[in-house]
């Protein structure tokens, strides 16, 4: 009985400290980064995010190619913008298309809104130092 109840208790340790790693909600999930980044690194992450709600694709695309090499943190963060950057793309698109049925206009709104919630959001987790992902993303780059 008493290496039951041993067994019990680290699976429930276990599990509690994964739960506390790993944040899970509707506007993405919250990853705490595997090594302390720099407050460059940090900066360049929160750029990935932050310049996207202004230059769509290529701001991530072009830190991407920059800083890959240099450093892990933020080549994963301009991964991660740019992925969501695309999949946007393809639903704006799509959008543009059901506007005719007349969805497509408050369709588009609703990606605006939702693209400028979720890019503060990784932002402000990149500059933290925590790795964000974004909900409903095509992961196009690996």
């Amino acid at each position: 009985m008493p290496l039951k109840e041993s067994l019990r208790e680290i699976r429930n340790l276990t599990e509690t400290n994964f739960m506390s790693e790993q944040t899970n909600t509707f506007l993405g999930t919250e990853e705490p980064s595997l090594y302390t980044p720099t407050s460059d690194e940090k900066s360049m992450g929160m750029l990935c995010h932050l310049l996207s709600i202004f230059f769509g694709f290529l701001a991530p695309l072009i830190i991407y190619l920059v800083k890959k090499d240099d450093s892990k943190y933020v080549a994963e963060h301009a991964k991660e913008s740019l992925n969501f950057q695309l999949t946007l793309m393809i639903a704006y698109v799509i959008s543009f298309f059901l506007i005719f049925l007349l969805i497509g206009i408050a369709l588009f709104v609703i990606l605006h809104i939702f693209r400028l919630v979720v890019c503060i959001i990784a932002t402000i987790k990149a500059n933290e130092g925590k790795m964000y992902r974004y909900p409903f993303t095509l992961r196009l780059v690996k």
